[in-house]
């Protein structure tokens, strides 16, 4: 008020009525216990007391300023999630968008499970969703097996790939498992059964990557260890596992220490889209 000289042309700065804006220092005067300014019809100064103040008054206007950025840079961070590799871009792109219109900022980051695990235990993302045992988890894929040429009805039989006298000087077709299945509740009844029917423990392999599985299926004639919707994103043909048919991915969601609230909005708002990328039933 003091710097417009007058309470009119001060409150018109600050966007509020005159009378609101006297209102107000009269209140902040009662509070502190000393006039601030000096009134008169035309002019407002300030007092020898509002001169003390003014310094201070100014450094707390700069810091409620201050206050409100840092509360809406908070408010936009983005939510850090670490998701499977084996999520799809489109389903992805659905999480994001099903997040925001939730107002969560959400920024996946894809990993391998013990990629995702290291990130949650660490505190470098909010939550992971980590790779469990099916009978602990909050989400359930089922793993079949994908071949490039159509083989029919029914599921497909392990054994089926099991080597002849005819094939030992012939490369056996494999089953290739992805970075995703390489954890022990997947990777170790797979290589049993494998075992158990005659498969050479060189047939069970985890691939690199996903493109390199799908390129080995493509061009050597190999299985690939995938769910039904990775299957059909890659247009390639899946069939449950004859001997095994319940073999299957588990996930749950974990937080971060102190990030609790995050994750449970993130799966309170977007569980549908969730599922969609893991590629278990919504």
């Amino acid at each position: 008020m003091s710097e417009r000289g007058s309470f009119t042309v001060g409150a018109a700065a600050a966007g509020m009525a005159q009378s609101v804006a006297s209102r107000r220092v009269a209140a902040l005067e009662r509070h502190l216990g000393g006039r601030l300014l000096e009134r008169s019809a035309r002019t407002a100064g300030l007092t020898p007391f509002g001169r003390d103040m003014l310094p201070l008054t100014r450094r707390l206007v700069e810091l409620a300023d201050r206050l409100e950025q840092e509360a809406e840079t908070a408010r936009d961070r983005p939510l850090r999630l670490a998701v499977p590799l084996t999520c799809s871009p489109a389903a992805l792109a659905r999480l994001i968008a099903e997040a925001h219109r939730a107002g969560i900022p959400l920024d996946p980051r894809p990993g391998a499970p013990a990629e995702r695990a290291d990130l949650v235990a660490s505190g470098e993302v909010h939550g992971a969703l980590l790779a469990v045992p099916p009978g602990e988890a909050e989400w359930r894929v089922p793993l079949g097996l994908a071949v490039a040429d159509d083989p029919g009805g029914g599921p497909l039989w392990l054994d089926t790939l099991r080597p002849g006298r005819a094939d030992r000087e012939r490369r056996p077709r494999h089953v290739r498992v992805q970075p995703e299945d390489d954890v022990l509740h997947v990777r170790d009844p797979l290589a049993r059964l494998g075992d158990a029917v005659g498969l050479r423990p060189a047939q069970v392999a985890v691939a690199r990557t996903q493109a390199a599985a799908a390129a080995d299926v493509l061009g050597r004639g190999d299985a690939l260890l995938c769910s039904p919707g990775e299957a059909a994103e890659l247009r390639l043909h899946w069939r449950a596992l004859g001997e095994s048919p319940g073999l299957a991915r588990g996930f749950t969601l974990a937080a971060a220490q102190d990030a609790d609230d995050d994750a449970a909005r993130v799966r309170l708002a977007c569980a549908r889209a969730l599922a969609r990328c893991l590629g278990a039933a919504a």
